[in-house]
């Protein structure tokens, strides 16, 4: 059964129940759009966005469409693909909200304001109201052929596709970053898939405190965590929304990859992966664990860190002991005490015959 990272909850006096009914813009609702967007101060995104606005990056967000026509989203969603049974189409028809919602967590540059509001967004439309529809390898394949940088998906089944895993292992060959949702408590016990696939980028959330966030799953597929609880965004209606869940953290970090892919154009995935997960704020037990991965995002480290970018399997997929303090990862220093240890008995030898 596929399952959706966002679930919507009550703003103010007015009582949300699903995920697919979005809250309207009364007068007063202005400073809830604001609070809800506190993970920009949380992020540093204004600092951010003096050196990346993620201009020239196509983000694909595979999900329930686009509404081109919102406010926040204008000028910003390219014409997309329709896999729904609705018949052929861009995209752009929206009849959920999720899509547009998690478009403008990316992109958005009106009252919501997105992580990288000079991206382009790329809708893939893979179904129509939750439980309808689900990530396939012609909607990875699709985006990759279309121009995706970044992939981001904030959905998710127990079960895992083959035929998806193999269309995004052939993504992350063509140099594309792939990003998706972890999963969400009480239904779902563990990172589910496409997230939990090597290589994806696995994205956990954490409340306003940066703990964890109680409607984010656990499990050793985590890469990284972001905010999730209590996020703004655009809805139904060019209307507003708020919700919880690994589906807008997921948006977040999905945000986060194309500010990396505009500001270092040379990055391959792996290398944008490398820098989003070894710059995170470690959290938990030290090095990788099931509650944070590699630990919470750090955008400004993202993007201003030293460190030289990996040109091979991300650290997204490294082992969960994760990298050292000083890049390297834990077997490299293993195996250099190893070859050091065997060169002193062979000298300790040698002398004792000598």
């Amino acid at each position: 059964m596929i399952r959706f990272s966002w679930s919507v909850r009550a703003a103010s006096a007015m009582a949300v129940a699903a995920m697919a009914i979005w809250i309207p813009l009364p007068s007063q609702a202005a400073d809830e759009i604001s609070d809800g967007q506190w993970f920009h101060t949380f992020l540093r995104t204004s600092q951010a966005q003096e050196l990346s606005t993620g201009s020239g990056i196509t983000v694909a967000v595979i999900d329930s469409g686009v509404d081109a026509t919102h406010p926040d989203l204008l000028g910003s969603v390219l014409p997309g693909v329709d896999f729904t049974a609705d018949g052929k189409g861009t995209g752009h028809l929206d009849v959920s909200g999720h899509g547009t919602g998690m478009a403008a967590i990316v992109a958005g540059h009106g009252r919501v304001r997105g992580i990288a509001p000079g991206a382009k967004i790329l809708p893939v439309r893979v179904f129509t109201k939750p439980g309808t529809g689900r990530v396939t390898a012609d909607s990875v394949r699709w985006a990759v052929e279309h121009g995706a940088d970044v992939i981001s998906i904030s959905m998710g089944s127990g079960t895992a596709d083959p035929a998806v895993r193999l269309a995004i292992e052939e993504a992350i060959r063509q140099n594309v970053v792939v990003v998706a949702a972890a999963g969400n408590r009480p239904e779902d016990r563990d990172v589910v898939y496409p997230a939990a696939f090597p290589g994806v980028i696995a994205v956990g959330g954490v409340g306003k405190d940066g703990e964890l966030s109680t409607s984010s799953v656990t499990g050793h597929a985590i890469s990284v965590a972001a905010p999730a609880d209590g996020i703004t965004s655009a809805g139904l209606d060019h209307r507003w929304s708020i919700g919880s869940g690994t589906s807008g953290a997921t948006a977040i970090v999905a945000g986060a990859a194309a500010l990396i892919r505009a500001k270092f154009p040379e990055l391959s995935a792996a290398g944008v992966a490398d820098r989003l997960t070894s710059t995170a704020v470690d959290k938990g037990y030290p090095g990788r664990d099931p509650q944070y991965g590699f630990g919470v995002l750090n955008l400004m480290g993202a993007l201003t860190a030293d460190a030289s970018p990996s040109a091979v399997e991300p650290s997204a997929t490294a082992s969960p002991a994760g990298p050292s303090p000083d890049g390297s990862h834990p077997w490299v220093w293993v195996l250099a005490a190893i070859a050091v240890g065997g060169v002193l008995v062979l000298a300790f030898r040698s002398r004792r015959r000598g």
